[in-house]
């Protein structure tokens, strides 16, 4: 009974001091890891007590009986740099050391640290006391910065206030001063905040030499908005032709297929061997075409700005060159009879020229880059161009009018392939945005959309020549297939893999006869695949730098083309 008494006066006492417990206390976390230090304690005087040694854990074999003792001994590694820091081996917490009690949070390490930047106290992160001015602490009665009484607040609200006032007098009082646009005065008074608003200025009446500028300025104005119509970048348009004549002995043009250019069989081969390089473009090629059916002629755009045609049947050289676009040529499409062809810039430019004399028929333009061009591949709509632009739109020109009749706006990102689809009654439109979509031609509703979460931009898509099915190059280094039946649904039993494609949009594409996938890749070479085993057949070398494309000739069943950003076009057997 007397423990209990006195127990119970210990405590009355504690409850009744002031000085036993502190103003505000901070409740801790601990960052050391739970460890039985009671433990660790008796096993280490035991072992001091029995001068044994531990048992080596990395033992294989003990050849005596070993006590408890050594047993339970806590394992000893090789020496610390902070085995020596003055602690008692039986005081440690931890095998290197003693780990205190001073973890906070954030925010109350920062609360307690301005609170010791703006009064001169904190609390002790212990959670034990306060440091710092006694002072001020009992001044404050411990509050600190990020607890202020409300009655504070206002006190401080009613004296900035009252600052503000006594500024504005001041301005009052030194008004006359400050017409001076180079005294102090002036300067104080017209100092604008960047977060002010504008005020309203009471427009007076303007002076002629006022109202002259101001037409002057709106007529500039107008002219620079007629520009913006215009919108791509102008340059003037040339073409050179190298051949050695136009028309041929029987009034030819240079154009013309050969008559005895037929295909031999339907069944293609992989090519072996180099046969010819074409060196004319001075920087990297983007894309290549061959001429629609017969193939004896070979587009090729260059990021050097130029669009050349090279002889393919004959003497193998360049036939003429087509410079009208500023910046790099970025895609380019044929028509149906190969006459006239479509070229993409990076002028923002679509040109729309004329094979055989080079000049440009029209030019079409929004203001926005376009990454692909395509004409409608059925005979009576060869007016009507498609172009997928870096503004996330697909937009339909009529070549005849030069205006866009239809625009087809539902991608997040850049479009970056335009791929017709069901007898040319549907077209797929792959963009940035790592999602296909199909549309309708004509209307700006997508029928399909094609988007799961492990799927990645596609920036090149080709058709089967069969028509049922799509081969999509895919970021991811694969090449995946889709049907194009309704619901377009993913392939998954054929998968092309194998190239480095990651970053770069090299372009995909079949044999005339369906049998062999091929691809360019990142570092050079020329990939083909069996259509029905998914296997690598073959892979070449083609290029120093990026394989960007590669096309299979029309008629001749061995023979590709592959042009690549070393500049150079190289055709295969």
């Amino acid at each position: 009974m007397d423990l209990i008494q006195s127990y119970d006066e210990d405590e009355e006492a504690v409850v009744s001091s002031p000085e036993s417990s502190p103003l505000r206390m901070l409740k801790t976390k601990s960052s050391a890891p739970e460890v039985d230090d009671t433990a660790l304690a008796l096993t280490v005087a035991n072992v001091n007590q029995s001068n044994s040694k531990p048992i080596n854990p990395t033992q294989h074999v003990v050849v005596t009986n070993p006590t408890y003792e050594q047993l339970w001994a806590p394992i000893l590694g090789p020496a610390h740099p902070y085995a020596k820091d003055g602690i008692a081996q039986g005081m440690r917490n931890h095998k290197l050391g003693s780990v205190e009690d001073a973890s906070i949070g954030s925010f109350v390490f920062d609360e307690q640290h301005n609170t010791f930047q703006k009064h001169g106290y904190a609390a002790d992160p212990s959670g034990m006391n306060y440091v710092g001015d006694v002072e001020a602490l009992r001044k404050n009665d411990g509050e600190s910065v990020y607890n202020v009484r409300q009655s504070e607040q206002k006190r401080r609200k009613i004296e900035k206030n009252k600052e503000e006032r006594d500024g504005e007098e001041k301005k009052v009082e030194i008004e006359p001063e400050a017409e001076n646009p180079e005294s102090e005065a002036w300067l104080t008074r017209n100092r604008k905040s960047p977060w002010s608003r504008k005020k309203e200025v009471v427009q007076g009446e303007l002076t002629e030499e006022q109202k002259k500028y101001a037409e002057e300025h709106a007529k500039k104005k107008e002219e620079k908005g007629q520009q913006n119509e215009a919108k791509g970048e102008h340059y003037a348009d040339k073409s050179t032709f190298h051949g050695k004549e136009e028309k041929d002995y029987q009034g030819r043009s240079w154009i013309e297929a050969p008559k005895d250019a037929k295909a031999n069989n339907d069944h293609c081969y992989i090519p072996k061997r180099l046969v010819h390089t074409w060196s004319g473009h001075t920087k990297g090629v983007s894309a290549i075409r061959f001429f629609p059916k017969h193939g004896h002629l070979l587009l090729s755009a260059g990021m050097d700005c130029k669009v050349k045609i090279w002889d393919v049947y004959n003497s193998g050289k360049c036939m003429r060159t087509y410079m009208g676009h500023g910046k790099a040529v970025r895609d380019i499409c044929f028509s149906n009879d190969g006459t006239k062809f479509l070229t993409a810039g990076y002028d923002k430019n679509i040109k729309y020229w004329d094979t055989e004399t080079g000049q440009v028929i029209s030019t079409f333009s929004t203001g926005k880059i376009p990454y692909v061009v395509k004409l409608n591949p059925d005979d009576d709509k060869q007016n009507i161009l498609l172009a997928g632009m870096s503004d996330k739109k697909i937009v339909q020109w009529d070549i005849n009018t030069g205006e866009i009749t239809q625009e087809y706006d539902q991608h997040l990102g850049a479009v970056n392939t335009i791929t017709f689809v069901d007898n040319n009654r549907r077209f797929v439109t792959s963009s940035d945005d790592k999602s296909l979509r199909v549309w309708e031609f004509g209307i700006p509703v997508v029928i399909k959309y094609i988007s799961e979460p492990h799927m990645h931009s596609m920036p090149s898509i080709s058709v089967h020549p069969n028509g049922n099915w799509l081969a999509a190059q895919s970021l991811d280094n694969q090449i995946l297939i889709y049907s194009t039946r309704e619901r377009f649904q993913l392939n998954k039993k054929k998968r092309f893999a194998g190239h480095i494609a990651a970053g770069y949009a090299c372009q995909v594409n079949f044999s005339p006869d369906g049998r062999f996938v091929m691809s360019g890749d990142g570092e050079g070479k020329c990939w083909f695949w069996d259509w029905k085993s998914c296997k690598v057949f073959r892979t070449l070398k083609c290029h120093n730098g990026v394989c960007i494309g590669a096309e299979w000739h029309p008629l001749e069943q061995s023979k590709v083309a592959t042009c690549g950003w070393d500049g150079l076009i190289k055709y295969w057997d």
